[in-house]
C-alpha cells in the first residue's frame, strides 16, 4: 500500500533552511509545518504553509536590510 501526502516542495539554499526549520520549530506543535527535511537545501512542508513561510521570509529581510540615513 502507497502513502501519499500532499505537500509543498522548498528548494533553498542551506541559511534559508535553516531559517525556515527555526520559524518551524518555534510554532506550537499544532502549527508545525515542515513534514519532512530532505537534506540540507530541500523541505517537504504542508501546502497552507506557503503563505506563512513568505510572510515569515518577507518579514526576516525587511529586519535585516540597510537603510541609508537621512
Amino acid at each position: 500500500m502507497v502513502n501519499a501526502t500532499k505537500g509543498l516542495f522548498i528548494s533553498c539554499d542551506i541559511p534559508m533552511a535553516q531559517f525556515i526549520i527555526n520559524y518551524n520549530n518555534t510554532l506550537p506543535p499544532s502549527q508545525q509545518f515542515i513534514i519532512h527535511v530532505l537534506d540540507s537545501t530541500h523541505l517537504f512542508v504542508q501546502p497552507h504553509a506557503a503563505g506563512m513561510i513568505r510572510s515569515a521570509i518577507s518579514e526576516f529581510r525587511d529586519q535585516n536590510s540597510y537603510e541609508k540615513p537621512t
